[in-house]
């Protein structure tokens, strides 16, 4: 059989062979956009191109997964959202066909996710330290998810209502601050002095709170599911009706707190000091209590 002859127009169909995988489109396409590239060097007509001898196609040794990227950029000048390691790769491969306008297209789109992933907080750790110089610490209602602000002196500053969602608190001084109904989902409080602080329904789900100082705090209605609280100092906190679903306690001292209403289902409080604490009415069906200390502990009412 003879091999298809190659196109004469613009319009006729070419056949590629991208590493294995096979794809048709025209001249136009390969040519018009970007008539610098590779590409559109190769399919100009001005040379031989070896062919298949059978299937006419003609062969590049690339990878084809992300070749069709390279040929919807070509017919339409835009690609769909791709993660960032796509992204990448198909520069890769903007980069050896010579695709100077969907290589800039790629370097814009990373450029814009890398702005929005540092565009979470409203403050930078710099201005939180300037505010706390002029005294200007009051963070009310501000987004300063993601921030570094561990070991920092932010002791009585008002984050009440703030999204402080993955915020680094380690080993910082926050006696006495207010968290009221924050969004502080998966934030580090490791090490931190939480001494009287309030955190009446705040969000602390998953929310690392490890050898932590929150004595006497107010943690009433507060979500504390999947929180790592180990070894924690929660001597006389307030955890009334507050939700400790699967939290790891083990090791905390909640010596004297109240927990009345509090859901601890699942929960992990082996060798945990809950002596003289309030457990009225508290759920602790398939809470791990093995080593507990719960001398004087008054546990009328609760779920076991």
């Amino acid at each position: 059989m003879e091999a298809p002859e190659s196109p004469t127009s613009s319009s006729a169909p070419v056949l590629l062979n991208i590493g294995g995988r096979k794809y048709a489109t025209t001249v136009e396409t390969l040519t018009q956009r970007e008539p610098d590239s590779m590409l559109a060097a190769m399919f100009s007509g001005r040379h031989t191109l070896p062919r298949h001898p059978t299937t006419g196609a003609v062969f590049v040794d690339r990878d084809g997964k992300h070749f069709r990227h390279v040929l919807n950029w070509l017919r339409d000048g835009s690609i769909p959202a791709l993660s960032d390691s796509d992204y990448q790769q198909l520069l890769k491969e903007a980069e050896y066909y010579q695709l100077l306008g969907l290589d800039d297209y790629i370097n814009e789109k990373l450029a814009s996710k890398k702005a929005d992933d540092s565009a979470d907080a409203e403050l930078t750790r710099k201005d939180v330290i300037k505010c706390i110089q002029a005294q200007k610490i009051r963070f009310r209602g501000l987004n300063l998810s993601g921030l570094d602000l561990s070991k920092l002196d932010l002791s009585e500053v008002d984050f009440s209502y703030a999204c402080i969602e993955r915020t680094n608190f380690s080993c910082a001084n926050l006696h006495k601050a207010k968290f009221k109904l924050v969004e502080a989902a998966r934030s580090l409080f490791e090490q931190a002095n939480l001494h009287e602080c309030e955190f009446t329904g705040a969000n602390l789900q998953e929310a690392v709170l490890d050898r932590a100082n929150v004595q006497s705090a107010n943690l009433q209605d507060a979500c504390l599911t999947g929180c790592s609280c180990i070894e924690t100092d929660l001597r006389s906190s307030h955890l009334q009706s507050a939700n400790l679903t699967g939290s790891d306690l083990s090791g905390a001292n909640l010596e004297g707190a109240n927990l009345k209403g509090a859901k601890l289902p699942g929960a992990n409080l082996q060798g945990a000091n809950l002596q003289r604490a309030y457990l009225r009415e508290v759920d602790l069906r398939e809470t791990d209590l093995t080593g507990a200390k719960l001398g004087g502990a008054n546990l009328l009412g609760a779920i076991r």
